[in-house]
This record gives structure tokens, C-alpha cells and sequence, in this order.
């Protein structure tokens, strides 16, 4: 993806502020072997029409600033707490020679294909839905696509379990093999006990009326 900065002179709270009401987000681009950190300005609304696309947050990208074209990544973005109104945004320089660290989004597809859930009617959950990796620019992917389609009753999903793209490395934060996903049964709702039958004739004959009990029908007398 492209985007267009442009330099920015002033900096401080009451310089940004002027920025933001005049429809601009200050931000700042920083990193690369002996490059100085560059205040740059964005437009708001391009900037916030950006920020709603997934490609936008985890690819490489390029900035276009002063005539010149250079390869960046989003590192931080800075909301208002409660406006819509971006009030900082932070990129890094990108290097073609140093591996870089992002988080990229998994995709799922064949959840509805998959014996856990055509078959078992298992509830499938995403444990995770994004992986820290580690790789090139040039093997940055967009997204990493994960199969389900194979996905069987009760199993798990792990780390290990997913081919990644070549030349990217998952970064494991002493996480060695996190489960993605999940499958398990759906919750039955318990029915209530039936109630207990001839619970009237265990507890003894109904009264008869006028409130007396039903007299008992006498024995027949014992043969001599």
C-alpha cells in the first residue's frame, strides 16, 4: 500500500494541536543506519480510511515523502479516547537486509467442511488469531492463511501444526507450541427431572370426601 506524508517544521503539543484542527495527524518516521528521526503530517481522512484496512497494519508500505518513495512499517497509532480522530501516528524505516518483527492476522477457511463441525457439531475456537513472526521484508507476508478443513472431533490446532510461508519464523515468547484453535462439544441444556410417578399412591391413598381417608377393604377370614 502507498500512502502520501509530507513534512512537518514545528513540533510540540501546541504545534499538533494546530495540525489536528486544520484536519492533519503529526506523526513521526524513524529507524534506518544513520538516519535521523523525520517529523512528518498526514491527512486525517486518508489516514483514517487507511487504518480500517487489515494490509495497512501488517504489510510493508510505501511513504511518499518530498518526491521521494521509501518502505516503512505502522509501528504505534495514537486514538482519541473517545472521537474519531487519530492524534499520533509512529512508522519505522524498513531495511531489505534486517529480519523484522510483526504481527501478522490468520485467515481460517474449511471450518464448515471439517469433521469437527459437518460431523460432531463440535464449536470451533480461535485461540489465537494473530502470530508474532519473524522474517525479511521482502517474505513479509499480509496475512497467514490456516486450513480447518481437516480440523477432527475434540482436536486442537497448534503452532506447529500450520505451514508457515518460506522464510518466516514464528517468535515464540517462551510459547513454544500455543494452540490456535480448538474444537469442542456444544453444551447440551440439562432437562429437568421428570417428576417422581405414583409419587400420590406412594404417599398413601387420595382422602375421600369430606377429608377422611378411603377405608381399608378387610381380609377375608382365615380357613379353619
Amino acid at each position: 500500500m502507498k500512502f502520501v506524508a509530507f513534512e512537518r517544521a514545528k513540533q510540540g503539543t501546541g504545534a499538533s494541536r494546530r495540525l489536528r484542527i486544520s484536519g492533519k495527524t503529526p506523526g513521526i518516521v524513524y529507524g534506518g543506519e544513520g538516519l535521523q528521526p523525520q517529523l512528518i503530517e498526514i491527512d486525517h481522512n486518508a489516514l483514517w480510511h487507511a487504518l480500517k484496512k487489515e494490509a495497512f497494519h501488517s504489510s510493508v508500505l510505501e511513504m511518499e515523502l518530498g518526491g521521494a518513495t521509501s518502505k516503512v512499517l505502522l509501528r504505534d497509532v495514537q486514538y482519541h479516547p473517545f472521537r474519531q480522530l487519530v492524534q499520533h501516528i509512529d512508522f519505522q524505516r524498513v531495511d531489505a537486509k534486517t529480519r523484522l518483527h510483526m504481527k501478522v492476522p490468520l485467515h481460517f477457511k474449511g471450518e464448515e467442511e471439517s469433521e469437527a463441525v459437518k460431523t460432531a457439531h463440535n464449536l470451533v475456537n480461535h485461540v489465537i488469531t494473530e502470530l508474532e513472526i519473524s522474517c525479511l521484508p521482502s517474505d513479509l507476508p499480509e496475512f497467514i492463511e490456516v486450513d480447518l478443513s481437516g480440523l477432527t472431533k475434540n482436536a486442537t490446532l497448534h503452532v506447529n501444526d500450520i505451514k508457515l510461508p518460506k522464510g518466516v519464523k514464528f517468535v515464540s515468547h517462551g510459547k513454544t507450541n500455543p494452540v490456535i484453535v480448538s474444537a469442542v462439544p456444544p453444551l447440551v441444556a440439562e432437562e429437568p427431572a421428570p417428576a417422581a410417578e405414583g409419587a400420590a399412591a406412594a404417599e398413601g391413598a387420595a382422602p375421600a370426601a369430606g377429608g377422611k381417608p378411603a377405608a381399608k377393604t378387610a381380609k377375608p377370614a382365615a380357613k379353619k
